[in-house]
């Protein structure tokens, strides 16, 4: 099996203000290309040839899992994201509600913890088997779902991701974040 870059549910330049065509040609089409490239180059003829991208992660380690993790990751990352972000349905606002106080309290919770994310690595909202939210950090390639946990958004806090917008202002990059949010695809998540 042969993995490809996923396609974009939108074009380059759509994000814009927020995050630069720019930053999507190198973040997207560089970074996140060479991820499928090693990967495929990787798990060329051995036990990890044939298996979806969920099962290599849970499976490998290494150069596999680095690649295999951080394509999932992007390509969470990417269908996370809407032009012009989308309004917060009122069933996931009822669970940040729940599980956070507010969705004010929840930005700032998850905002802290990309903002304090030491170095290269990625803030999450999760449920775990019992469907109680959570918010973690990973470093580098790591996922969640390597912790049994379901992931609902993330935000990428590699350097890449920002760097060509807000150079090294991480949280400027969180405040355009919010912008771009997809709460229909959080919802999509929570329902899982």
């Amino acid at each position: 099996m042969t993995h490809e870059l996923m396609k974009l549910p939108y074009e380059l330049d759509a994000l814009e203000p927020q995050m630069s065509k720019e930053t999507l040609e190198y973040h997207y089409g560089k970074h996140h290309q060479t991820y499928v490239t090693k990967l495929n180059g990787l798990i060329k003829g051995t036990k990890y040839e044939d298996l979806p991208l969920e099962e290599i992660i849970k499976s490998s380690e290494g150069g596999v899992f680095n690649n295999s993790a951080q394509v999932f990751n992007h390509d969470f990352f990417w269908k996370g994201l809407t032009p012009g972000g989308s309004e917060i349905p009122e069933a996931v606002e009822n669970k940040l509600n729940e599980a956070f106080g507010s969705v004010d309290k929840f930005k700032e919770e998850f905002t802290n913890a990309a903002v304090n994310q030491f170095g290269s690595g990625w803030a999450w909202l999760v449920k775990d088997g019992t469907g109680k939210l959570d918010i973690i950090s990973t470093s580098n390639a790591n996922t969640p779902i390597t912790q049994g946990l379901t992931p609902i958004l993330t935000c990428d806090v590699w350097e890449h991701a920002y760097y060509i917008d807000t150079r090294n202002a991480r949280p400027a990059y969180l405040e355009n974040f919010w912008k771009l949010v997809n709460w229909d695809f959080v919802a999509q998540n929570l329902s899982k």
